[in-house]
């Protein structure tokens, strides 16, 4: 079957291209190149260049190349930019889901995977986070694909279309360096940034209650994000039309505090990681570490790529971009 895959030229969107390319499979590509880059794409895969915004641009994606299924990446992702532009954030998140879904349904798909997030349970005081654990979102980020979870349910429901909502915890590595994220927003390329200025990397509160001080987090490889995509994917190529409205997480179900991060990124990269320590931010939680015992269930899909994988291949990326990185 024929997958469109909004939002594929990004850097989650990317890897998921090539798992589905690897596996058989057919895609076409949306993406407003906002943030994504042309060149994360085999030369076979069809890019159309519009925003999800556009209905004509989705209608005409849908029809000719006679898509059956529909992965929905596009999103703006940044929690502290979503503070500030609430609006765009609707906009953006919420309406270019929406016309996505409509376009969609009115153009006969009946297979529908959303890229969620684990933003949507704010500040979970549990162990492990599970598919059940209350969702209290922090941020019009957050909001967005908690909300966007309940409208693809919905739609699906409405419209007799099979769905699947994945809820990322902490993306991080790449499958090769040209895959690489090329932002500067979570933690290891924050750390990289640093390092390669000169400067001692910034760790945000040092006195939370775990083991060594520092927030634990649950990292996860983007290949591991990739190839359960791929999974879900088979899942709903294989259910009947409308049988199947899952939410689930995407995790390790092992947590990595700040600094024991640090000590690896100092192994990989040769740097001295030693930290400045700063005050905590504010909507930090101590603590969050996904359960993914139910993707096993359902998906038959574990995470293999350990921590120094993650750290390793991000490296490689981050040099090829800033070649003064490498000792």
């Amino acid at each position: 079957m024929t997958w469109l895959i909004t939002g594929g030229a990004g850097y989650i969107g990317g890897h998921v291209v090539q798992q589905l390319l690897d596996a058989g499979e057919r895609v076409a590509v949306l993406d407003d190149l906002s943030t994504g880059d042309r060149a994360r794409l085999p030369k076979e895969v069809v890019l159309v260049e519009g925003s999800t915004l556009d209905r004509t641009a989705l209608d005409a994606a849908i029809r000719d190349h006679r898509v059956e299924g529909v992965l929905h990446f596009a999103a703006k992702k940044q929690v502290g930019e979503s503070v500030e532009q609430p609006f765009l954030y609707y906009r953006e998140n919420m309406i270019g889901l929406q016309t996505v879904l409509e376009a969609a349904a009115e153009g006969g798909v009946k297979r529908f995977l959303f890229s969620s997030s684990a933003a949507v349970y704010g500040m979970p005081d549990v162990d492990l986070v599970t598919e059940s654990t209350p969702c209290a979102p922090m941020s019009p980020y957050g909001e967005t694909k908690l909300a966007g979870e309940w409208l693809v349910a919905a739609a699906g429901k409405a419209h007799g279309m099979s769905t699947v909502a994945l809820r990322y915890f902490n993306v991080a590595g790449a499958a090769s360096p040209e895959l690489s994220d090329a932002g500067v927003f979570n933690l290891i390329p924050m750390v990289f940034e640093r390092l390669t200025a000169g400067r001692a990397p910034l760790v945000f509160g040092d006195d939370y209650p775990t083991p060594d001080g520092t927030c634990v987090r649950d990292f996860i490889h983007v290949s591991d994000i990739a190839s359960a995509h791929v999974a879900a994917a088979k899942r709903l190529a294989a259910d009947p039309a409308g049988e199947t409205s899952l939410v689930l997480n995407i995790g390790r179900g092992e947590g990595v505090s700040v600094r024991e991060m640090l000590d690896v990124i100092g192994k990989v990269t040769g740097y001295d990681t030693t930290p400045e320590i700063t005050p905590r931010r504010a909507g930090d939680p101590a603590r969050v570490v996904a359960s993914a015992d139910l993707i096993h269930r359902e998906l038959d899909w574990t995470a293999r790529h350990e921590v120094e994988d993650m750290v390793a291949s991000a490296w490689e990326g981050w040099c090829g971009r800033h070649p003064e990185a490498r000792k």
